[in-house]
């Protein structure tokens, strides 16, 4: 299957750790991203809230770049790039619509457009919980995660289809494969406050406090994320969450990308986890204690002392 790989503005920038980690994870499982030559912003929030065809445009452009490659899919790692894309493809198969939009193009737009879906969705629909477990060298045992999925990833539910919109569980099954005890987080698709964390700061900060606030009480190691903004806003701007419900956290934020890799075996250096914010060092330790346990336990008698 040829993937074309759209990484998104954010990837070359605010989350370069994701699109390392994204790479790493992807290239030991064997898939193969071919990025998409000179691909264009998708208009992230700004676009469609200015005007539709615009945005739509932007999206259309590199669905176009992709048709022309022959690809079979497109894939992105960020929500918000694939519910631009999708909602894009969507809007183009209005022919007065498309008519508007191929008017902003070069050229107009190839007639039909390879299918879009997340990285996340292409790993789950191509390795099943068992080809998962064979890549894993450090297990996740004893850790409690919560998987984080935002409020855009599962919604509308009819164009994002990732299962049921309130209560998705990709995340749980490619991490529970890893070895991780994966809690039922009851927040899991609230809103953190997305790019309001700038202009309404402090409706940001209690949206985020909030989750941050129920995951700690559930006794989480950490929140893993599989969207750039939701990592900024519970990571970057954890500070700022406490002040917001008027408590202390220090919760680790991880892409559900660099957790995966570490249990793959690679060092926190080949996933970008020194461009975390709240370490995630004791994490890292406990799995690499865990690792040790058991390679004491596989050893023969005479040689775990």
């Amino acid at each position: 299957m040829r993937l074309a790989y759209y990484p998104g503005c954010s990837a070359k920038g605010s989350s370069a750790d994701y699109e390392i980690s994204t790479q790493a994870v992807c290239d030991a499982l064997g898939m193969r991203l071919e990025e998409l030559p000179e691909w264009n912003c998708c208009g992230s929030t700004p676009a469609h809230a200015v005007d539709t065809e615009l945005s739509a445009a932007l999206c259309a452009r590199n669905l176009d770049i992709a048709a022309r490659a022959n690809a079979d899919m497109v894939v992105t790692p960020c929500p918000s790039c694939l519910s631009n894309l999708r909602h894009a493809a969507k809007r183009m198969e209005k022919p007065e619509f498309r008519a508007r939009v191929n008017d902003l193009l070069d050229r107009p737009a190839a007639e039909s457009f390879p299918p879009v879906t997340s990285v996340m969705q292409s790993i789950a629909q191509l390795y099943d919980a068992k080809a998962i477990a064979a890549h894993v060298r450090r297990s996740l045992r004893g850790l409690k995660l919560v998987a984080y999925y935002g409020c855009l990833m599962s919604r509308p539910a009819e164009l994002m289809q990732f299962g049921d919109p309130e209560n998705p569980t990709m995340m749980e099954d490619l991490l529970s494969a890893c070895g991780a005890q994966m809690l039922d987080f009851p927040l899991k698709t609230e809103c953190c406050g997305a790019s309001f964390g700038i202009p309404e700061r402090p409706m940001t900060a209690r949206l985020s406090g909030r989750i941050l606030e129920v995951a700690t009480n559930m006794g989480a190691d950490a929140i893993v994320v599989a969207c750039p903004l939701c990592q900024m806003n519970l990571d970057l701007r954890q500070k700022q969450a406490m002040k917001g419900v008027d408590r202390t956290f220090n919760m680790p934020v991880l892409y559900y990308t660099q957790i995966m890799g570490l249990a793959f075996g690679m060092l926190p250096s080949e996933l970008g986890l020194d461009k975390l914010v709240v370490s995630a060092s004791d994490l890292v330790e406990r799995i690499l204690d865990a690792r040790r346990e058991d390679a004491r336990a596989q050893a023969p008698e005479g040689d775990k002392a």
